[in-house]
């Protein structure tokens, strides 16, 4: 059945890359615990991931603590889970239509800090409907988690999804905001409230592991051009993790795109005071009266 001007086929390829995603997600969530590596994780979601669907609408992040956003594990990394807050985001497409969600687990002992974006997602999607205002729902986010006495993290936002785009419009502030647009009929969006006990600002870390196609030209070195060849064929325009990259020289070659222009990083993305951030996330699809729930 189409939605507004989304056709059958596209519908149906949203529903299933979110039936996926809710599916891998949990399977993920269940391993998360004391003494896992996060590159464990990773691994594991994203092949469930390729066995489901068509592939990772994006790497899997795990931010962890005063992480935010963009936090995926290289190849090597060897971190294990400890008495953390772990915000697991992950995406699924099929045929580029894409669903993305995420989920808290709290190891920490701040409950709370769940509960408050948890909560703060479900106020937001009660609000979603035909003509309402991304100001207005993201006013609907900022009251809970500020009923809790936390901060929304005000420099971070929901976003569309699109085919073979990951972060489209309209954007979802998590605050309320007098500007905004009206959401339509077929919008279809992923809702992401990021609560924490800090003041709710993030900066860009040093670390980057995830990356996208900006520019795809013609480029000189072998080893770049090798590893631009497997991002366009098999990525597309969507994030990649630099660990998926099966050339020799993979950072080398990664690096010098980057400098050039052809690639795109993602720093991590960090709480400025080092506060903690809990992260809860639906995708969506705005219907003539409401929405339908992609991802649960």
């Amino acid at each position: 059945m189409s939605i507004g001007p989304l056709d059958d086929e596209t519908v149906e390829n949203y529903r299933e890359a979110g039936q996926v995603l809710r599916q891998v997600l949990d399977e993920a969530a269940e391993m998360v615990e004391p003494g896992v590596k996060h590159l464990e994780v990773a691994e594991f979601s994203e092949e469930r991931i390729h066995e489901l669907a068509d592939g990772c609408a994006f790497p899997t992040n795990i931010s962890v603590n005063e992480e935010a956003s963009h936090a995926s594990p290289g190849r090597d990394d060897d971190t294990e889970f400890g008495d953390d807050m772990v915000c697991l985001d992950c995406g699924v497409h099929v045929d580029g239509y894409i669903a993305d969600a995420a989920v808290t687990v709290d190891l920490s002992g701040n409950d709370e800090l769940v509960e408050a974006a948890e909560e703060a997602l479900d106020a937001a999607l009660d609000a979603v409907e035909p003509g309402a205002e991304t100001g207005e729902v993201g006013a609907e986010i900022e009251d809970v988690i500020r009923g809790y006495g936390y901060t929304p993290v005000l420099n971070l936002s929901g976003h569309g999804v699109a085919q073979w785009d990951a972060h489209t419009g309209p954007n979802i502030p998590n605050r309320g905001t007098e500007r905004g647009v009206e959401l339509e009929v077929g919008d279809v969006v992923a809702i992401e409230p990021f609560a924490t006990d800090g003041r709710g600002k993030v900066t860009e870390g040093a670390k980057e592991e995830i990356y996208s196609l900006e520019n795809d030209r013609s480029v000189r070195n072998r080893s770049a051009r090798q590893v631009l060849e497997q991002v366009t064929e098999e990525y597309k325009t969507l994030p990649f993790a630099s660990r998926w990259i099966d050339s020799p020289r993979a950072e080398m070659a990664i690096r010098r795109l980057e400098q050039q222009g052809v690639l795109h990083g993602y720093p991590v993305l960090k709480e400025d005071d080092g506060c903690l951030v809990s992260q809860a996330e639906h995708t969506v699809i705005v219907t003539e009266d409401g929405c339908e729930i992609l991802t649960e």
